[in-house]
């Protein structure tokens, strides 16, 4: 039993009803809540960045294990790609059944149980990959991988959201989100030293195992330490826990215990904005699917070799985690994604664009992943912190974030066929979808934008202007509230 469990378990830190919690004074400094939030980023931030770090590695190890001899040694050689193909693909077909009932599911289960037991599940199935020796084998446990990562990318935006406020999670998911690009950096140099490594032991199935590891004991620090929900977590004292209540409520009003509210399920599915953001999301996951999967290849048509190619995958990365960070810095302070969402996607539209129409010199081309990789991590990252207050209600959430999510990691699906050996040097098939999903989502995310802002000033002029820090009652009728507004 966890710290936490021990003290719920002796009444200590009982959830307690928000009505008998009682307001925080008036007059609460901004120390105290600047407090609170950096003890709140201590315990949360470290782990759910490195879950996410070891969740991506274990989702992206086998675009470098694709270079280690992996097709050679289980996939008869795979001449044409196609095996590697289904097997890349296959982790999305759990990916994206799973997570609209598991999200809505999670509600009702301790979040450090749903979270530790979802690391070790993903991280056993890693390691299982180094012990298959066929096609049925290695496309099963790819499955099971997709099985358990479901439960963590859907739900680590709606975790957030009952511990930060809307200007300050942008940066808090911004920074989750740019693990994978960390370790997509990390990585290749993992992927480039095991590779060079003299042992006895093939090298795709040492880095499954390398890799996979990590995540089992990540899992079990998960079920001791990562704080529950602001109600009953012993992270806080009374007085933490009543402002931490307060702040969940502003601009909405949040759940206290383990509730569904299922009119809001409904009415999710119901939301155009929520299949918008699926669009967008689809042609952002698609480019991932390039970027995981396809991006060594993609550089050894450079004339580079297998092992430098691993290596020069780790600047596009790197400059991407950069720029997400600061773009969703900006966001958080301006309070607005679309313009960033916009932007994001004609950057890495750009990208495409350049790898498509010039063919030398290959410095140019280079250069091109980096718009890709940058473009798209910011998308993707503006597209994640958009939603997670844009959807009022903690139910809405829970049902609308997991529904566009699996709707977008469809692309990621046509992604992973996009680019066969044969389609090879210039894969101009995959290329040019690509680059027209990413101008789709520009549009996408422009009637969006400028859907929120005309829906905020409507209510402006009907119900007046409101204090963006006040409780709102979205119990009933979540974002559609008249004091609730969006942010654009």
């Amino acid at each position: 039993m966890s710290v936490e469990e021990k003290s719920s378990s002796t009444g200590s830190t009982a959830p307690t009803p928000l009505g008998d919690v009682g307001h925080p004074p008036a007059c609460s400094s901004s120390q105290e809540e600047k407090r609170l939030v950096r003890k709140i980023d201590m315990r949360i931030m470290p782990i759910i960045c490195l879950m996410y770090l070891f969740a991506y590695l274990d989702r992206i190890n086998l675009g470098n294990a694709r270079l280690q001899g992996l097709p050679q040694d289980v996939l008869n050689g795979d001449p044409t790609g196609i095996l590697y193909d289904w097997v890349n693909s296959a982790f999305y077909f759990s990916y994206i059944l799973c997570p609209v009932p598991a999200i809505i599911l999670s509600k009702l289960c301790p979040p450090r149980r749903w979270f530790g037991c979802a690391a070790i599940g993903w991280g056993v199935c890693s390691v299982l990959m180094a012990t298959t020796s066929n096609f049925p084998g290695l496309l099963t446990t790819r499955i099971v991988l997709g099985f358990f990562e479901a439960a963590l990318t859907p739900g680590v935006p709606f975790y957030m959201s009952l511990f930060y406020t809307r200007e300050e999670i942008g940066v808090r998911l911004a920074t989750y989100t740019g693990f994978a690009a960390v370790a997509g950096a990390f990585g290749g140099v993992l992927a480039f030293s095991i590779q060079n490594a003299d042992t006895g032991i093939a090298n795709w199935k040492l880095l499954f195992v390398v890799e996979g590891l990590p995540s089992i004991t990540l899992g079990v620090i998960t079920l001791l330490l990562l704080p529950n929900r602001p109600e009953s977590t012993s992270l806080f004292n009374e007085e933490e826990r009543s402002l931490a209540l307060k702040r969940a409520s502003r601009g909405g009003k949040a759940d206290i215990g383990r509730v569904i509210q299922k009119e809001h399920i409904a009415m999710a599915f119901k939301d155009w904005r929520v299949y918008a953001a699926g669009v967008m999301y689809f042609a952002s996951n698609c480019a991932f699917a390039f970027i995981s999967a396809f991006l060594p290849t993609i550089i050894t048509t450079f004339g580079f070799t297998n092992a430098r190619a691993q290596l020069l995958t780790i600047p596009p990365y790197a400059v991407a985690a950069v720029v997400l960070c600061l773009s969703s810095y900006m966001a958080d302070r301006i309070q607005s994604r679309g313009v960033f969402t916009v932007a994001g996607s004609v950057v890495a539209g750009l990208g495409y664009v350049l790898l498509l129409a010039i063919p030398s010199p290959n410095s140019v081309r280079y250069f091109a992943t980096f718009l890709i990789t940058s473009g798209t991590y910011t998308m993707n990252g503006s597209i994640i912190a958009w939603f997670a207050h844009n959807l009022g209600s903690e139910t809405k959430k829970a049902t609308g974030t997991p529904l566009y999510m699996v709707l977008g990691q469809c692309g990621a699906v046509v992604g992973s066929h996009l680019y066969p050996l044969t389609d090879g040097p210039r894969y101009i098939t995959g290329l040019s979808v690509n680059c027209a999903l990413d101008f789709l989502a520009t549009a996408v995310a422009v009637l969006l934008t400028v859907s929120y802002r005309l829906e905020n000033r409507h209510r402006d002029e009907i119900y007046g202007k409101v204090d963006p820090n006040a409780p709102v009652d979205t119990s009933k009728l979540a974002d559609k509230a008249p004091q609730f507004r969006y942010t654009p």
